[in-house]
């Protein structure tokens, strides 16, 4: 029963959100945005029916492991620090190295700066690579 209703709920939500990401939005980027979104929404839902039609495939830690939720929030803010702050990178250099191909081509010589600005939009997720290694350090 629950992997049938989990099942069915795959199917409209692939369905029904990539038919409406494809003809609602005339802006691309969300378009872009609204479909990763579903996708990330249809993963976190088969995981989780799977780990409810199959739990013996989901283990216990173990006795002597103990971890408390203060070092489980801890580790959940390392990574979205890494993730959130690499998501954002990555639309940085998308943008910025666009606006550089199409300048460099109409003047060449200004490919140095260009370099340099894509450069400082990569820098974005190494900040965030360099968060969560201080709050590793921390737990």
């Amino acid at each position: 029963m629950t992997t049938g209703l989990i099942i069915g709920s795959l199917i409209v939500l692939a369905v029904l959100g990539g038919g409406f990401s494809v003809y609602k939005f005339k802006v691309r980027w969300l378009k872009y945005a609204y479909f990763a979104f579903n996708i990330t929404l249809l993963v976190f839902l088969f995981f989780w029916g799977v780990s409810l039609a199959f739990p013996h495939l989901v283990y216990a830690a173990e006795a002597n492991e103990t971890v408390s939720s203060g070092n489980s929030l801890g580790y959940l803010a390392a990574g979205l620090s890494v993730g959130i702050a690499s998501i954002g990178a990555g639309i940085a250099v998308g943008i910025a190295g666009s606006a550089a191909i199409g300048a460099i081509s109409e003047k060449p010589e200004i490919l140095g700066r260009a370099l340099i600005i894509i450069g400082l939009a990569e820098g974005i997720a190494i900040y965030g690579l360099i968060i969560s290694i201080m709050i590793l350090g921390r737990l």
